[in-house]
């Protein structure tokens, strides 16, 4: 039986990002598609599914929808209906080819109030604030997705019934509330059912004294969706945008590419092994069919690669979208004070390289050596990994309060010595790491005087929510005071802090010295370290000679999780991404979805990780399946800190290779 061709809510978010995504979608045997399919291991990754969960406790007499059939989830809804008064989980609304599922809808007479269920916080003394513009008469980027999520079911649901009141709420985690009692978050844990689906489940123990107050609170967003309806031009317009999008989408029919920047990251692109399979790019057959392009051009010939350029969509629109193209007014060139090559140097440098084929990689030499001789040794390399759940831990909390459950600790010495020296996890269901992790992280820095080093804002941004978190809690540990000078001392307060300091230890960005003395066309504009290891360990000669040896692990070099390792791996020619030579961190996931938690904006670079830990938190399993997955994310970890160990050792080498 053929499956009715609907649009539901997430194709019609689908469509607002891009009408002839559309077309692509639901083509997987002929077009390639990059998304993360699997909804429980992204809500998993986000917390949403414990978000979800606890809203539904607020509604008790609610009835849960769990058929994933239309016709089926159709009829229970409408039986419930019938009903004076209703509350149906997953309610199933269907007018004409527009087919919905509302997380919780409720009836009361002639009154039907959706209830959107978001894994987002906001405050709620700040109102429809941070969802509308500074003149708060339109949608802000942040909040628009969810916006118009909730403004189509809207408007489904009052064509669907058009003698009924309809209001709308989105329902998200209000940073305002504290948790009442310690333990709620182990009380929705992740069940694997017979037929292999995956859900999340409520502990019958759940109390009265655990829902109130609420951390999950509604938000009338009445007048967000009429902001939503004007952006099409009013609510006639939008109507005949979604008929329009529905009607392509039952026939078939492709709506005409309109490319903007988002191609940028769109998911309808082949790898090299799916091309060989013959599946197709949506992407490029856009882009060929808009701007008469070739294949070979795509995308690294257009300006969609280009480091930080903010001018894509004025271009684009334009129709100049190669980078042989630009003009010196398209980006002048701007230098500044700071040692090293500036924003606009650097991107025309990245144009050049790739019109002239220039596949040479820059150093600035006589740059980092400048910067490097203020460093004290031994050096400290950390990374860390954290995450943030919906539900706290423990009383007096908050909800999305942040959390650093691991780091990992490399050190060089001034000989060149290197070695794995200290690293934390923890990952006990239900115990909170926050504060062990500051005093492990200070024990291990305060060994020694030397230079700290980072890679990126993450650990100086984290540091300074733990610092924040560390002075609100209503229950403070015994030696908050000493944490939070350790923590001014390796940090700089950020802006929005209610006092500022600059440590005299702050930790060192290697991003930062990335981006002014290193540029590498192999990593096409991308300054991520999973971008740049690859790229430099294929340029180093010294990274080459040494790690293509068993050493790592070994007594000359010791390691805390690897024995004897060796890193440099050739393959057909090539270096081998020292990440793909990690053990798998679920045996139950594919590679390939778990190289895309790691890339959407939200989940960044430790979606992986962070969802590894939201799983040993709430999914039961072994103490074996529990300790794989340990062992698993000391490896991850360690390889990132091990990461800017070897691009620190390319540039000493380097630098020396020049004197």
């Amino acid at each position: 039986m053929t499956k009715p061709r609907y649009l539901t809510k997430s194709r019609f978010k689908l469509a607002t990002e891009c009408p002839t995504k559309l077309f692509y979608t639901g083509k997987r045997d002929i077009y390639s598609d990059q998304s993360l399919d699997d909804p429980f291991l992204r809500e998993l990754a986000k917390g949403g599914f414990q978000v979800g969960e606890l809203a539904k406790q607020y509604f008790p007499e609610g009835h849960d929808i769990e058929e994933l059939d239309y016709e089926t989830a159709l009829q229970k809804t409408n039986n419930l209906l019938v009903q004076e008064n209703v509350t149906i989980f997953e309610a199933a609304i269907l007018f004409e080819n527009l087919f919905i599922r509302v997380d919780i809808l409720r009836k009361t007479g002639n009154v039907i109030e959706l209830f959107e269920v978001k894994a987002k916080s906001y405050r709620g003394s700040e109102g429809l604030g941070p969802f509308l513009n500074a003149a708060g008469n339109r949608l802000n980027a942040s909040g628009r997705s969810y916006v118009l999520d909730i403004a189509f079911q809207t408007y489904v649901v009052r064509r669907a019934f058009p003698d009924s009141i309809v209001k709308s709420y989105l329902m998200m985690a209000d940073k305002d509330v504290r948790c009442s009692t310690d333990g709620l978050n182990q009380k929705f844990r992740i069940k694997k059912d017979a037929d292999g689906r995956t859900r999340a489940v409520a502990s019958p123990g759940i109390t009265e004294v655990d829902l109130h107050p609420h951390i999950i609170t509604p938000l009338a967003v009445d007048a967000l969706c009429g902001l939503a309806y004007d952006e099409f031009g009013g609510p006639d317009v939008f109507e005949e945008t979604v008929r329009e999008f529905a009607t392509r989408y039952e026939l078939d029919e492709k709506i005409p590419p309109q490319p903007s920047k988002t191609c940028g990251t769109c998911q309808f692109r082949t790898t090299e092994e799916e091309s060989g399979r013959g599946l197709r790019s949506g992407f490029e057959e856009c882009w060929r069919e808009t701007f008469s392009l070739r294949s070979d051009q795509l995308p690294d010939d257009t300006i969609l690669p280009i480091w930080d350029f903010r001018r894509k969509d004025s271009l684009i629109a334009e129709g100049r979208v190669l980078m042989s193209g630009l003009a010196a007014e398209d980006i002048p060139v701007q230098g500044d004070a700071m040692p090293g090559i500036s924003r606009s140097e650097r991107q025309w440098m990245q144009i050049r390289k790739q019109v002239d084929r220039d596949d040479s990689v820059f150093v600035d030499s006589e740059g980092l050596r400048s910067v490097m001789s203020s460093w004290n040794f031994p050096l400290n390399f950390i990374d860390f990994e954290t995450t943030a759940v919906a539900v706290p831990f423990n009383k007096g909390h908050r909800p999305y309060e942040h959390l650093a459950f691991q780091f990992s600790h490399h050190l060089v010495h001034e000989n060149g010595h290197v070695e794995h020296k200290s690293q934390f996890l923890k990952a006990v269901p239900g115990e909170f790491p926050n504060y062990d992790f500051l005093r492990a992280l200070k024990t291990a820095l305060e060994t020694n005087n030397g230079t700290i080093f980072r890679y990126a804002a993450h650990e100086n941004s984290y540091l300074n929510h733990l610092y924040k978190q560390l002075m609100e809690d209503p229950n403070p540990p015994s030696d908050r005071d000493s944490l939070c000078v350790f923590i001014a001392n390796v940090t700089v307060a950020t802006a929005n802090a209610p006092e500022q300091w600059h440590g005299p230890r702050a930790m060192v960005d290697m991003l930062e010295l990335v981006k002014r003395f290193h540029y590498d066309p192999r990593t096409k504009g991308s300054n991520s370290i999973k971008k740049v290891l690859p790229a430099t360990m294929g340029r180093s000669d010294f990274l080459k000679e040494k790690y293509s040896l068993p050493i790592y692990g070994s007594a000359d070099l010791p390691s805390l999780n690897f024995r004897d390792f060796t890193w440099v791996v050739e393959r057909d020619g090539k270096i081998v991404d020292p990440y793909q030579l990690l053990p798998k961190l679920f045996q139950d996931v594919d590679t390939e979805q778990l190289d895309l938690l790691s890339e959407g904006d939200q989940l960044a670079d430790g979606g992986a990780a962070l969802t590894a830990y939201a799983r040993l938190q709430f999914e039961e399993m072994s103490d074996y399946e529990r300790a794989e997955i340990e062992a698993a994310l000391l490896k991850y970890c360690e390889l990132d800190t091990f990461a800017m160990v070897m691009l620190y050792e390319a540039w000493r080498a380097w630098c020396s290779d020049t004197n």
